[in-house]
């Protein structure tokens, strides 16, 4: 009996500490901690509805105690009979009106902030000459992994959504295979990506919050898809309406670049012909070319593969060369077992050789088309 009470003890210690650890989660991927006029509209219907569980549960408690310490059998005797309410109209009113008060308080601003965030109807603003106001995102969701076209602006880039603060971005969503979903949970709802139609939402990216966590928000898949559904997730880099407008012109001027490309070593033009390839390259799958029309690459577009600050979107780059260096070397040699389920495969010594393979990072370390 002894032994069966101690093993109950560590009860509350683990209820404990499963609370305490539920807050060691990283904030970025935290929908209490909104990062945008969204999440924040989204937040407080969070804690209205909370507050109105919370009352519920607070008088359900009160009527609980007073229920178990007034009336105790102990204390009123064996044959006591509370009094009887049965038919009470009072009551009855009572517990069908209240229930009915709370919900209209939870239902309607719940149907009204439902329908305003439905709305997309900027994204088809013009100006005088004709042009979108708004910045409107084409997103495609691909297993295991995302591409992001700008059509006002003729560019696409992949796994890396860059995006100006303090402004509606305007999303039109839809997937390639199977049914994902497309969360940044720091800064808005997910919605679902669809295989035949197309969905629309809109966010917005708070400036002051995005400088608090370095211009950097963490996107993830937030649906079932296969393997590797934890993996798909992708980076939203956010700027200032200048700089986003700089980054465009960059991207820009980088698809209209015509001639032989141009390399700061010899090393980097050998890993340009390994990516070009014919065999084994990489080009089969990969563009580098920010103009590419998407949906017409079987992988990421890598235009700005050196400027990303992770691999894959799973292995962090540290913000060190040398780091970024060994994850493309790893994810190129083991990108199944990396991310299983993916379709590029892995390439072994056979494949390509440990030297084409140093080669071939420095080429794609050197990707760059907007780096302060």
């Amino acid at each position: 009996m002894k032994n069966g009470l101690k093993k109950w003890r560590f009860l509350p210690l683990v209820a404990a500490m499963a609370f305490i650890l539920s807050g060691c989660g990283e904030p970025f991927l935290s929908t209490l901690q909104p990062a945008g006029e969204v999440a924040q509209k989204q937040f407080n219907l969070m804690i209205l509805s909370v507050v109105i569980m919370v009352l519920v549960i607070i008088v359900v408690a009160i009527v609980y105690v007073i229920a178990v310490t007034k009336f105790r059998r102990s204390k009123l005797g064996e044959d006591f009979i509370p009094k009887q309410v049965e038919g009470s109209h009072r009551l009855e009113v009572i517990w069908t009106v209240i229930p009915i008060i709370l919900l209209l308080i939870l239902a309607v601003p719940t149907v009204a902030l439902t329908f305003e965030l439905g709305d997309t109807s900027g994204m088809e603003v013009e100006d005088e000459d004709g042009n979108r106001e708004a910045l409107v995102v084409d997103v495609r969701a691909n297993l295991y992994w995302w591409e992001f076209s700008y059509p006002d602006q003729g560019i696409v880039t992949a796994q890396d959504l860059v995006v100006p603060t303090d402004q509606n971005v305007y999303f039109n969503v839809i997937a390639s295979d199977v049914k994902h979903s497309f969360w940044i949970p720091a800064v808005g709802g997910k919605i679902d990506t669809n295989v035949d139609n197309m969905n629309t939402f809109y966010l917005n990216f708070d400036g002051e919050k995005a400088a608090e966590a370095n211009n950097l928000f963490y996107g993830k898949c937030a649906e079932l898809c296969g393997p590797s559904h934890a993996l798909m997730d992708f980076k939203v880099q956010t700027m200032s309406q200048e700089d986003f407008d700089g980054w465009v012109a960059s991207m820009q001027e980088a698809g209209e670049a015509e001639g032989d490309p141009e390399f700061e070593n010899e090393t980097i033009a050998r890993g340009y012909e390994v990516f070009s390839d014919n065999q084994n390259g990489c080009i089969g799958c990969h563009a580098i070319n920010p103009t590419q029309q998407i949906g017409t690459s079987q992988g990421p577009n890598l235009t700005t593969f050196g400027e990303r600050s992770y691999t894959a979107g799973i292995l962090d780059n540290e913000d060190s060369e040398e780091v970024q260096a060994e994850n493309i070397k790893n994810w190129i040699r083991n990108a199944d077992a990396l991310k299983p389920g993916n379709t590029m495969g892995a390439y072994n010594e056979d494949d390509i050789s440990d030297e084409d393979l140093d080669a071939l990072t420095e080429f794609l370390m050197s990707l760059k088309v907007y780096s302060e």
